[in-house]
């Protein structure tokens, strides 16, 4: 049987976590341990299998030469400073793992927790989620003193929400706004579990990692310390 069969897509409110959805900005939701620990777990066994290659988690160097201190691994285009490409021309020129059907249907289910829920009266996102197609991930690992500075994600030629699902560690996540890498924004403690989701209004925001919180990832999560990220992208690209 497949990984894309297997996945549980049954999602169960953890009965200690704070009930979301909760608004941050226009077009930005953070629902609270919206993954089972069950489906953690999975997609830590995923993401052990992912590393393996054909390209390894790598840490990508900036057009100034700075490396960056997360390391990646990505699904269905890689990533690169600041273009998508079939194959990993900055690693090791192999192509990239395939999109995985189920991280579809997941996108679709987070998209649909996030905006059709009634957070935001007569929301134009609300009927997005039966045509959300993400067809690349970014799988970020944050590790000892790993960070991220205010970006926006911008390289795709679509303006489709961005769907982030954090395991292990919590991390802050600084949510600014369009315009500038500085304030106004908000600072959202990111638990393992916690799916955010940015899209319309929110799309561009400039947005970041300033610190991961060690010691922090919950027992059966998948992780005895660290952190997973994964930002589902629909990138417009053939």
């Amino acid at each position: 049987m497949s990984d894309d069969a297997l996945f549980p897509l049954e999602l169960v409110q953890p009965e200690d976590h704070d009930a979301g959805p909760r608004l941050i900005a226009p077009g930005a939701v953070h629902l609270p341990g919206w993954l089972t620990m069950e489906q953690q777990r999975w997609i830590v066994e995923r993401f052990d299998e992912w590393t393996h290659g054909p390209v390894p988690l790598r840490a990508a160097t900036l057009p100034g030469g700075h490396q960056m201190s997360v390391r990646t691994v990505c699904l269905g285009w890689h990533w690169q400073p600041y273009r998508y490409t079939r194959e990993a021309t900055d690693v090791n020129g192999r192509p990239v793992l395939d999109f995985p059907d189920w991280m579809v249907r997941l996108g679709r289910k987070a998209v649909n927790a996030a905006y059709a829920s009634g957070i935001e009266d007569n929301d134009p996102l609300a009927n997005l989620a039966d045509d959300y197609t993400p067809d690349a991930a970014l799988v970020n690992f944050y590790d000892d003193g790993a960070a991220m500075g205010m970006h926006q994600d911008k390289d795709e030629r679509s303006s489709a929400p961005v769907v982030s699902l954090s395991i292990g560690e919590a991390c802050v996540f600084r949510f600014g706004n369009a315009q500038t890498r500085t304030k106004p924004y908000k600072d959202v403690e990111l638990r393992s579990g916690d799916l955010f989701v940015f899209g319309g209004p929110s799309r561009f925001a400039y947005h970041g990692i300033p610190k991961v919180l060690p010691g922090t990832a919950p027992l059966g999560c998948g992780l005895s310390h660290g952190r997973i990220n994964i930002t589902m992208r629909v990138t417009g690209l053939s």
